[in-house]
C-alpha cells in the first residue's frame, strides 16, 4: 500500500506538500536561534527555477558533498557525507529511479526514508526549497546544479518539525537516523584520576571511552568518523564553539628523518579551508616528508578540506563520533574487532512513573525498572544499545512538537539513561541479592543522550538487562537493540500492570475484545497510510455520571499474539464518534482524542486517560500495512458502584455482549 504522499504526487500538476507548506511554520519553531533573523527574507523555489539543468547528483562525487548554508546543522551534514561512501545506504535513504527534472514523469515530489525507533519511515516532500535572492540559503552540494543534499535536508526538517529544529544536534543521532545502525561518541580529552572516574559512577555525568585510532584499523575504510569542538581551538582561524567536521581518512606517512607521522584529512561542512596548523598548504609540516608524498597527499585535498597530524587532532578537538559500518547484507560490523554482527533483536519498553520508572542503582526502587532476558547461545561479541524516544506531542504527524518539561529545562528532550547487565545462572533467582553484586557490564554512568551503547565478549548463558533513568519517576519510551556475532535471543520479563486508581464511589469494569489484522483486509497500518481505516474498530461509551468523569476513567491495553522474537510494532488510537453515526463515518481527517504511539515492538502497549462523556472507537494497528496477527484488546472503564451491582445481576450476559461488539470496517 502506498503512502499518502505517493498517491498525491500522481496528479498532472506539480505536487505541493500539504503537511509541510512554504510558510514560516516550516522554517521556524519558537525563533530561538539566529535563524529568526531571516523572517520575511526567504522565498521558496523549485530547482528548475534556481538553475537551468538541475540534477540530484553531480558527475563528480567530490562535488556531491554537502556545503553548509545559514542553518546550523553541521552535525547532520557530517552524517550525510557517510552516505556517499555507501551506495546501498544512499539508495535506502533516497530510493532510486525517482523522476527528476526533465523527465515526463516528474511531478515535483521526492521520497526519502529515515530510520525511526526500530523501523524505516517514508517522508514525502515537494521540491520547493528555501532561497534568498534566488539562491539556496541552507545546505547545498558543492556543485550548484546538484540538489540531493538540499532535498534530504528538507525531508529531515519535515520529520523533525521545521528547519529550525535542525539547529544544533549530535552527529550520532543523524547517523542512526540515516543508517539504522549504531554510533558512539568517544572522548579526546583526559578522564581525570581514577578517583574522579569512580565518583562519576551512577551519576548524570558523562564518561566516554577515549579514542584510539589503532583500535579502528579493522574498519578504517568503512566506518563513519567525525570530530567536534566545544570551544574555539587554537588551530582554527575562524571557527566558533560547537562545530562538527568529518574525518575523511587517516594514514601513517614516513618522515625523511625516519619514523612516521599520522595524518588525518578533515572536511569542513562550511566548504572552505581555515586551518592554521603546520600542515596547511606549503606549511612547515610538509618539509618533514618526501616531496612526492607531500604532492600526492596535497592533491587529495578538495574544497573545504585540510590535513593535520594526530597530535594536533587530539589537542584541538574535544570528541569524535564513530558510526558502525554496515555490510551489503545489512549487518553491522563491530568497530572494535571488525567482526560481522549477524544476529540482532530489538524490543520496546517504557518507564512509567509509580510502576517501572525505578531510577538509578542509588535508589531503592531500582529493581522495579523494566527487565529483559538476553540468552547467549555461544561465546561471541555482543553490542547492546538503549535508545530512548524523543518526547513529542504527536509522533504520527510530520509537524512534530517537542514536549517541554518545565522541571527539566536544560535537558528537555531526553532523560539521563544507563544500561546494566548481570550474568545469572538460571531464570529463577533472588533479584535483590543479584542487584547487590557488580554488573557483568554497564554503560557506567547515566547520560543525557538519545542512545547509550554497551559492548563485550559474553559467554553462553542467561543475562539480565536493566535499562534505567537517573531520576526515579522519569517517564519515557525506549528501544533495546542487541547485535551479536553469535546466536542470541531477547525477551521481556513480564511485570504486573500498575493498579487502577480507586475511589470510594466507583469501581472498574473490564471488557475483553479479540480481533485480528488480516493482510489485504483488516491490516491497514498506521495513520501514515490511507489504508489505516481498514483496521478493526472497537466502539465503547463513557458515562456522563460526574462521579466517573474526573481523573483517569479509561485504560486500554493492546496485546499481540506473536512470539517475542517476531513482534510487530503496534499501537492504537481512540477517536470520538458523533452521536447517531457509525464508526465507519469517522472523518478521515479527524485527529484522535488519545493515542498510544509511537508503535512499539512489544507484546503489550497500554494507555490510561481521562475522556469526557460520549461515544468513542478504538482503532488498533501495526505500523506497516499488511502485517497479519491476532490480538486482544482490554478496555477498563470506571463506573459507579451502584451500576456495578446492577451489572453483577446480569451475570455473564454482559461480558458475552462486550466480547462480540466489534465492528470490522
Amino acid at each position: 500500500m502506498k503512502e499518502e504522499g505517493r498517491d498525491e504526487c500522481g496528479g498532472p500538476a506539480l505536487y505541493e506538500d500539504p503537511d509541510f507548506r512554504c510558510v514560516d511554520a516550516s522554517l521556524f519553531s519558537g525563533s530561538s536561534t539566529p535563524l529568526a533573523r531571516l523572517q520575511g527574507d526567504i522565498t521558496w523555489l523549485r530547482p528548475q527555477e534556481i538553475c537551468p539543468s538541475p540534477a540530484l547528483f553531480p558527475s563528480s562525487i567530490s562535488l556531491g558533498h554537502a556545503k553548509q548554508g545559514l542553518l546550523g546543522d553541521c552535525w547532520f551534514l557530517c552524517a550525510c557525507t557517510f552516505l556517499l561512501k555507501n551506495k546501498q545506504l544512499l539508495n535506502k535513504v533516497l530510493p532510486e529511479d525517482q523522476p527528476q527534472w526533465g523527465d515526463s514523469r516528474y511531478r515535483g515530489c521526492f521520497h526519502f526514508c529515515f530510520w525511526q525507533q526500530g523501523h524505516w519511515t517514508e517522508v514525502t516532500i515537494d521540491d520547493r526549497l528555501p532561497c534568498i535572492n534566488s539562491s539556496l540559503c541552507f545546505s547545498r552540494c558543492h556543485s550548484p546544479t546538484a540538489f540531493w543534499v538540499a532535498l534530504l535536508e528538507k525531508a529531515y526538517a519535515k520529520l523533525r518539525g521545521s528547519y529550525e529544529r535542525l539547529w544544533a544536534g549530535q552527529v550520532s543521532e543523524a547517523l542512526v537516523d540515516l543508517t539504522g545502525g549504531l554510533a558512539e561518541r568517544w572522548s579526546l580529552g583526559d578522564f581525570g584520576s581514577e578517583e574522579e572516574q569512580q565518583t562519576a559512577q551512577d551519576s548524570d555525568q558523562v564518561r566516554r571511552r577515549r579514542l584510539d585510532l589503532n583500535l579502528l584499523d579493522p574498519v578504517k575504510d568503512d566506518c563513519a568518523l567525525s570530530c567536534s569542538t566545544h570551544s574555539t581551538p587554537g588551530g582554527l582561524t575562524e571557527l566558533d564553539q560547537y562545530h562538527a567536521l568529518t574525518v575523511m581518512e587517516w594514514l601513517d606517512v614516513k618522515k625523511v628523518s625516519g619514523g612516521e607521522v599520522r595524518l588525518l584529512r578533515i572536511r569542513n561542512p562550511w566548504g572552505r579551508r581555515y586551518w592554521g596548523g603546520a600542515w596547511v598548504w606549503r606549511g612547515a609540516g610538509w618539509d618533514s616528508v618526501a616531496p612526492d608524498c607531500a604532492s600526492e597527499l596535497q592533491a587529495r585535498v578538495a574544497e573545504g578540506e585540510f590535513w593535520l597530524d594526530e597530535a594536533e587532532f587530539m589537542s584541538q578537538f574535544d570528541d569524535v563520533t564513530v558510526g558502525y559500518p554496515i555490510s551489503e547484507e545489512g549487518h553491522l560490523k563491530s568497530i572494535y574487532t571488525g567482526n560481522l554482527l549477524t544476529h540482532s533483536h530489538q524490543l520496546a519498553g517504557r518507564w512509567v512513573k509509580g510502576h517501572t520508572a525505578g531510577g538509578s542503582r542509588n535508589c531503592g526502587s531500582y529493581g522495579s525498572n523494566p527487565k529483559f532476558w538476553l540468552k547467549v547461545c555461544e561465546r561471541g561479541e555482543v553490542v547492546v544499545s538503549l535508545l530512548q524516544c524523543r518526547k513529542w506531542r504527536n509522533t504520527e504527524k510530520y509537524a512534530q512538537t517537542p514536549v517541554e518539561d518545565s522541571n527539566n529545562t536544560k535537558h528537555q528532550h531526553y532523560q539521563a539513561i544507563a544500561l546494566h547487565l548481570w550474568k545469572v545462572e538460571k531464570k529463577r533467582f533472588n533479584l535483590s541479592r543479584m542487584l547487590n553484586r557488580p554488573p557483568r557490564a554497564s554503560t557506567h554512568c547515566h547520560t543525557y543522550e538519545r542512545e547509550v551503547v554497551l559492548h563485550g565478549q559474553l559467554e553462553p548463558g542467561f543475562y539480565l538487562l536493566i535499562p534505567s533513568t537517573y531520576q526515579p519517576g522519569a517517564e519515557a519510551h525506549f528501544l533495546i537493540r542487541v547485535f551479536s556475532s553469535s546466536s542470541i535471543s531477547l525477551s521481556a520479563m513480564k511485570s504486573p500492570a500498575p493498579p487502577l486508581p480507586l475511589t470510594a464511589d466507583s469501581e472498574w469494569e473490564t471488557s475483553y475484545f479479540h480481533g485480528s489484522w488480516v493482510e489485504g483486509k483488516t491490516a491497514g497500518g498506521s495513520r501514515n497510510f490511507l489504508s489505516h481505516w481498514q483496521n478493526p474498530f472497537f466502539p465503547f461509551t463513557v458515562s456522563d455520571d460526574p462521579a466517573v468523569t474526573s481523573g483517569v476513567n479509561v485504560r486500554v491495553t493492546l496485546h499481540q499474539s506473536r512470539p517475542d522474537t517476531d513482534l510487530h510494532p503496534i499501537g492504537f488510537h481512540i477517536y470520538k464518534v458523533v452521536e447517531g453515526q457509525s464508526e465507519q463515518m469517522i472523518s478521515r481527517d479527524e485527529d484522535p482524542v488519545a493515542s498510544c504511539v509511537p508503535h512499539c515492538y512489544t507484546q503489550d502497549v497500554s494507555l490510561a486517560c481521562s475522556l469526557p462523556p460520549g461515544a468513542y472507537s478504538i482503532v488498533p494497528s501495526t505500523y506497516q500495512p499488511d502485517c497479519s496477527a491476532g490480538f486482544t484488546l482490554s478496555l477498563a472503564r470506571r463506573i459507579q458502584r451502584k451500576v456495578v451491582k446492577s451489572q453483577e445481576r446480569l451475570g455473564k450476559a454482559v461480558q458475552e455482549v462486550s466480547h462480540v461488539s466489534v465492528m470490522q470496517s
